[in-house]
């Protein structure tokens, strides 16, 4: 007897997120055998990368900082080259030396009532600068210049692990699935009817995480970061948790902004950085890539998008 084929699913809190693993197969068992080798890869991946493990490579990066350099995996060593190029592309707007950062005072909860003075901010990302990670591909070695540097991975490290675990299910035969990390998400295959894929892009005025709008994707990476999630409210202006690397305070203008990529790594590592770039300057930059597209909503409810992607304005009510 043939079983037609089903979306099997697992929803799993991995890497401080919520990540939702989907695959399409007529056998259960296979399909669950299947989501734990994600699982597995998902949770190898994050006790590389965390920062809140002592013997993680990353930790042990950090604790180096200024003192020597730290021979790491190549697996690690090419995600921070990937990194660092990402940082030249952008002109520091993403950076993994944002870790540097002190997080007592950008905790984004309801004790943050007031921003920090210019000159505060401006010592605090002092110590941020993606220039000063030296690799030494030979050695296979990452050394922070200076003391009290600290690298971490939470604007790239969600979409490398959806990759990841992508990548250990089709390696396993599954033609066709979703790995979402917290809305980093990467597709490949169809629907068991053999439609694309149905994405939707949160509204970020929405309480509720309703859509705005609709895609159709298949073997296609989405990420979105936006300010409707976790932000302060100081004198009635909305202050996203994404803080600019070079001035050290919190961005504003912009409500989302939602990439489209080949792959949940790039699209990740990109939707902060034109959200710290603003709606032309990130454009700009998306508009010079290929095969990447932008959706932008800013502040006033205007919607943007990069020239190769056309989406209906949300409806007014």
């Amino acid at each position: 007897m043939n079983v037609s084929p089903g979306i099997h699913q697992r929803v799993q809190r991995l890497m401080g997120n919520r990540f939702e693993i989907s695959v399409v197969s007529s056998d259960a068992n296979r399909a669950n055998d299947c989501i734990d080798a994600a699982i597995a890869e998902i949770s190898r991946i994050e006790r590389l990368l965390t920062t809140y493990s002592d013997d993680s490579q990353t930790n042990q990066i950090n604790a180096q900082a200024g003192i020597r350099p730290v021979q790491v995996d190549q697996e690690v060593f090419a995600l921070i080259e990937r990194s660092l190029r990402l940082s030249t592309l952008t002109q520091g707007a993403f950076d993994i030396s944002y870790g540097s950062m002190d997080k007592r005072l950008w905790n984004f909860d309801t004790t943050l009532t007031a921003l920090p003075d210019s000159k505060t901010a401006r010592r605090l990302v002092r110590l941020i600068n993606y220039r000063n990670i030296l690799l030494d591909a030979n050695q296979r070695t990452v050394f922070l210049k200076e003391k009290g540097m600290r690298i971490g991975f939470g604007g790239i490290g969600k979409g490398y692990a959806a990759e990841q675990a992508k990548r250990v299910l089709r390696e396993r035969g599954v033609e066709s699935g979703i790995v979402n990390a917290a809305g980093d998400l990467t597709t490949w295959g169809t629907q068991p009817n053999g439609q694309a894929w149905t994405i939707g892009i949160a509204d970020p005025n929405g309480t509720t995480r309703q859509a705005f709008s609709y895609l159709e994707i298949s073997d296609m990476a989405v990420a979105t970061s936006g300010n409707y999630e976790k932000y302060a409210l100081i004198n009635g202006k909305r202050y996203a948790h994404t803080i600019d690397p070079k001035t050290g305070y919190p961005v504003s203008g912009l409500k989302s902004v939602t990439i489209l990529a080949p792959n949940a790594e790039l699209a990740d590592a990109l939707a902060t950085p034109v959200m710290v770039m603003g709606t032309r300057v990130g454009l700009d930059l998306i508009n010079q890539m290929r095969h990447i597209a932008c959706i932008i909503i800013d502040d006033n409810d205007g919607l943007y998008t990069s020239t190769n992607i056309r989406i209906a304005a949300p409806a007014k009510a």
